[in-house]
Parts: structure tokens; C-alpha cells; sequence
């Protein structure tokens, strides 16, 4: 089943439904659902060595450098998101990279700031149970490419918890 089909057989509010479903800034969606701004809370962030897998995904040699990054979207005070992200910093445009590096900026933002071209090619998506998340116990999980010029320029898995919070 592809991922639309997928997405479209699972029993979620409609907002988590477009938020789960886009191609675009989730934390911009957010915005506009919650009507309050949305906050990027950086859980951690560091330099690790690519492993095979990640080698694969960005083409680069095992052990380059990738940025791991974890954050939190909130929006009034409720945390909406659960998001990892991975970039090889080697494949990164320089102001990119900078900005990347900085704390609490939105990856939509950063890509819209330096007029960088990108699509987003869906992996996977799936709802997962007993997994708890900010309260709820059933969540939200998919995972896509940020393409740029035909190489990924990031990997992100997205967790949204499968609640009452999305009936906006």
C-alpha cells in the first residue's frame, strides 16, 4: 500500500490527518491549526559518524560527519511533534549548514531563508501502539527524504501522538 492509501485507511482526526499527509512545513501548519506560534524545542543535537545505513542514504563514506537532531513542536503549550532529523553536513549549502547548526530553527524555515528547492519523498508511515508519546499511547510515525538537486539533503522520522489534541 502506498503511503496516501496508507494514511488514508488510518481512523485519526482530520488535522493530524494534514499534518501527517503533507509535503510541506508542519510546524507552518501548525500555526495556522493552533493559532499560536509554533516552538522548536531542541532536545539534543550533535555530530555523529554515518553508518552504513546513513552512508547509503546521503552517498557519502562511511564515518563522514552527520548532524542528529531531536526536537519538539509545540504550539500553546501542547507538543504536537516528536521529530529526528539527519543531515550530512558535507552535503549541506554552507548558510544551511550554519543555520542547521543553530538551536530551535524550523527545517521549513531554514530551506525557505536560503531559497533552497526541495521535495520530500515519503518512505513510510505507520501508527504504532504503546508507544508513549507526551501522554498518549498510540502514535503517529512517518519517515521521509528532503531531496536537493537530486541527493538527500536530510532524512526526518516524524512522531505525532494519536490523541484528542488534533480535533482543532
Amino acid at each position: 500500500m502506498d503511503f496516501l492509501e496508507k494514511l488514508k485507511s488510518f481512523d485519526i482526526p482530520t488535522c493530524l490527518r494534514v499534518c501527517a499527509g503533507t509535503d510541506g512545513s508542519v510546524t507552518f501548519l501548525l500555526e495556522i491549526m493552533t493559532k499560536h506560534p509554533t516552538a522548536v524545542v531542541t532536545e539534543y543535537q550533535h555530530i555523529i559518524p554515518a553508518d552504513e545505513q546513513m552512508s547509503e542514504i546521503f552517498s557519502v563514506s562511511p564515518g563522514a560527519d552527520i548532524n542528529e537532531r531531536v526536537v519538539t513542536l509545540t504550539a500553546g503549550e501542547v507538543s504536537y511533534v516528536y521529530a529526528r532529523s539527519l543531515s550530512a553536513i558535507e552535503k549541506m549549502p554552507e548558510g544551511v549548514r550554519c543555520d542547521m547548526m543553530k538551536a530551535d530553527i524550523p527545517i521549513g524555515r531554514i530551506l525557505r531563508d536560503h531559497d533552497i528547492e526541495t521535495r520530500r519523498d515519503f518512505e513510510g508511515i505507520d501508527i504504532i501502539e504503546d508507544f508513549p508519546l507526551f501522554g498518549a499511547q498510540k502514535v503517529l510515525s512517518r519517515s521521509y527524504r528532503i531531496v536537493h538537486h537530486n541527493g538527500v539533503l536530510m532524512w526526518i522520522n516524524e512522531k505525532f501522538p494519536v490523541d484528542d489534541r488534533w480535533c482543532l
